[in-house]
């Protein structure tokens, strides 16, 4: 009687202790999910100068380059289903959209040169279906 007792008891241990980690798990994913979400979020439906669209687009790119988030032919970054972002940029004066790549291949620093005192805002952000993070920012020139 008193061993079926203990494993019992054993077996009710090991079940709290799985459903404990597996929460854990669990909140520690959504942490780091809506970490990362706020470095983007910040500039959803803000406006922001020229020198804070060369930092979302690093962010990008950096998150991209961790990820290992592999490219196409044209050097554009594949969009995934986890980790990938995308960032396009509307050009008021040119009336284009660009790429975030072909922003950072003609440096950021011409970029910030020329744009730093441009006032930008983000006005479209989509997230990845499966792990809702943010997957893709559309920011338009205002002035």
């Amino acid at each position: 009687m008193k061993r079926t007792i203990i494993i019992i008891c054993v077996i009710a241990i090991c079940i709290v202790i799985s459903i404990t980690y597996a929460y854990s798990m669990y909140k520690n994913d959504v942490n780091q999910v809506q970490k990362f979400n706020n470095q983007f979020s910040k500039y959803i439906d803000q406006e922001f100068f020229g020198t804070e669209l060369a930092t979302i687009i690093n962010l990008a790119i950096d998150n991209n380059e961790k990820n290992n988030i592999a490219k196409d032919t044209s050097g554009k970054y594949v969009t995934d289903d986890l980790y990938s972002v995308r960032v396009d940029v509307y050009m008021t004066d040119t009336q284009k959209t660009y790429s975030m790549e072909t922003l950072n291949a003609g440096e950021i620093s011409n970029l910030v040169n020329n744009y730093s005192n441009i006032q930008f805002k983000c006005t479209k952000v989509e997230y990845h279906k499966s792990n809702k993070r943010i997957s893709y920012l559309y920011i338009e020139q205002i002035s």
